[in-house]
């Protein structure tokens, strides 16, 4: 029984083994065994350990970092691949889409404010209204008659931000993104829209028009897009950190979990004592 237990033994010593690439093998010789393999010697038992195939640490975690997922892949581990993965392209997609969306809705207010936004209009209130506003008494705004320009052609752009000098915001040239974000953002371009019938009065933090409170909220729609496509990116980061930690971690657990140790026991028989080999394994979940 001692010599079937023995080859048992060996046997499955060999095939664990065959798994590393430093090849050890336990012949089952103690002086062989022993100036091999790493051995500890305690209360007159010699332990001789060996230990399944290892995962390098640092590879996996690098591995997930770049590519979540990937790490667990090379751990062996496929069912959590399989999450890292589908979580990122769930983020991807949806940053993509949401992105989309903010860049559609961003043409769409453009191409409104366009259409119903004049700086002709704004212009002539503020000349018409030059003394009640308190502005500069030497300011002219310049307006080219051809009506077949478009209005953000029409105007002298230098002398109406002279013009300006009295309000807390100057217009930036047509096509800027300032440009768009102003004219639904500040009282003072309520006047500019189509839908301001009122041109004679100075007051402009009142009676704001449904076609500039309109126009602001379309606006609102398309930071809410961006913002949610930019939580996406964010989300991605912290997945790939998230992958690459676990993968790292778990990498780390496999090299400590499995464990096969073949214990020397001594056996004193009438004339000496024989070292009786013994097969412990230890796998941890």
């Amino acid at each position: 029984m001692k010599r079937i237990g023995f080859v048992l033994l060996f046997l499955i010593t060999i095939t664990l083994n065959a798994q590393q690439n430093n090849q050890d093998i336990v012949t089952g010789v103690l002086t062989f065994d022993k100036s091999n393999l790493p051995v500890q010697e305690t209360n007159n038992v010699v332990q001789i350990f060996n230990s399944g195939q290892k995962k390098n640490v640092l590879i996996s975690g690098l591995l997930s970092a770049a590519i979540p997922g990937a790490g667990q892949l090379y751990n062996g581990e496929w069912w959590k691949t399989a999450i890292f993965v589908a979580v990122e392209a769930a983020l991807i997609t949806t940053a993509i889409a949401y992105n989309k969306k903010g860049n559609d809705q961003n043409a769409f207010f453009e191409n409104y404010a366009d259409e119903n936004w004049s700086v002709v209009k704004y212009a002539n209130w503020l000349m018409i209204n030059k003394e009640a506003l308190k502005l500069p008494v030497d300011a002219n705004i310049t307006i080219d008659p051809n009506t077949s320009l478009k209005p953000w052609e029409r105007v002298n752009w230098g002398e109406l931000n002279y013009t300006e000098t009295r309000f807390s915001h100057k217009l930036p040239p047509h096509g800027d993104q300032q440009y768009y974000e102003l004219i639904g953002k500040y009282p003072q371009y309520n006047h500019g829209w189509a839908d301001q019938l009122d041109d004679n009065t100075p007051e402009y933090n009142a009676n704001l028009t449904p076609m500039f409170l309109g126009y602001a909220q379309m606006r609102g729609e398309a930071n809410d897009y961006y913002n949610t496509s930019n939580r996406m990116v964010l989300f991605i980061v912290i997945n790939h950190i998230l992958s690459a930690a676990e993968a790292a971690w778990s990498a780390a657990k496999i090299n400590s979990n499995l464990t096969v140790s073949m214990n020397f026991e001594p056996q004193p028989t009438a004339f000496t004592v024989e070292y009786v080999p013994t097969l412990n394994m230890r796998l941890g979940f």
